[in-house]
């Protein structure tokens, strides 16, 4: 029998879903103009760095322990807890990003760049965090191969967002057809997504303002993908 938390939970992903799959509008289709304009704009010095530390990012959390977080203690049943838990959890890792942004957003160029690979590993903690609270294993290919495909959801539009999405509520039946990421289509797509406030956080002068509010949104994009693609998970196991 579901609680009130869990019909409401669902009630909410439903909507989510909704706003996932829908066409982008007009502003949005206006941002990815300006966001081609600003990446022609970008060194391309600048725009390597950017695509190794998201490959480095793929190969990290599918081969190594870096992001591990310790097995949460006891074991938390039902779907209020374990998402109250999350939420504690992302207010300390949106705070560490935002501290992060601030001071890296303050120095200009060479140290908004720094930020890339910072705060990547900052969101990747954040959802081997959530996979713990949620009881999966992380030594798990599959379940690292997933929290992959969480972050991509978050920054990701369109068809890409749509393909995503379907994956990720089909997870048990399609895992084992998904043997690997294409890290090209996933940095480009990350890449696209989060350019024009990250470029504005190399600007000298409002910088540091400009990468703390960025952060802070960045993680809250993908606490709300991360909490939502774990409910279908929840539910389908029900």
């Amino acid at each position: 029998m579901h609680s009130h938390f869990d019909e409401k939970a669902k009630l909410e992903t439903i909507s989510w879903k909704k706003r996932m799959v829908k066409r982008p509008g007009m502003l949005s289709r206006y941002s990815k103009k300006v966001q081609t304009s600003i990446h022609k704009a970008i060194p391309e010095r600048a725009q390597s760095f950017v695509t190794e530390s998201i490959k480095k990012m793929v190969e990290v959390t599918l081969f190594s322990s870096e992001f591990m977080t310790k097995p949460i203690e006891g074991n938390v049943q039902s779907l209020e807890e374990k998402e109250r838990q999350i939420l504690t959890a992302l207010k300390k890792y949106q705070k560490t990003a935002t501290l992060e942004g601030a001071g890296t957003g303050a120095g200009g160029v060479l140290l908004g760049l720094a930020d890339f690979p910072l705060l990547l590993a900052i969101k990747m903690k954040f959802l081997f965090h959530v996979s713990a609270i949620h009881g999966f294993s992380y030594k798990s290919f599959e379940e690292r191969l997933f929290l992959l495909f969480v972050f991509q959801l978050a920054f990701s539009n369109g068809e890409r967002r749509l393909n995503t999405l379907q994956i990720i509520e089909n997870w048990d039946d399609r895992k084992e057809e998904i043997v690997s990421m294409d890290w090209k289509v996933f940095q480009q797509e990350y890449r696209d997504h989060i350019d024009l406030v990250k470029m504005f956080q190399m600007l000298p002068g409002f910088g540091a303002v400009v990468g703390a509010y960025a952060n802070y949104k960045l993680l809250d994009e993908l606490g709300e993908a991360a909490i939502h693609s774990f409910r279908l998970r929840y539910f389908q196991a029900e």
